[in-house]
């Protein structure tokens, strides 16, 4: 039995595709200090993700405020 090798490429839209369906988030914190006096902070979490991805993660970690 041989063994074929493929070249994997993914188009533009494939990998758009594959980030919304599962997500990514970028978690940084920067701090700026001059002999121990903060200057700046910056704190910023950025999620890209479909709404209904998004939504099925924030439930799941209790992100969500369920009516009543």
């Amino acid at each position: 039995m041989a063994v074929e090798k493929t070249v994997g490429s993914s188009s533009l839209v494939e990998v758009v595709d594959r980030i919304l369906d599962k997500g990514v988030v970028v978690d940084a914190y920067v701090r700026v200090s001059l002999v121990g006096i903060e200057l700046v902070a910056i704190e910023a979490r950025i999620v890209v993700a479909s709404v209904e991805t998004y939504l099925k993660y924030a439930e799941a970690i209790g992100l969500t405020a369920k009516a009543a």
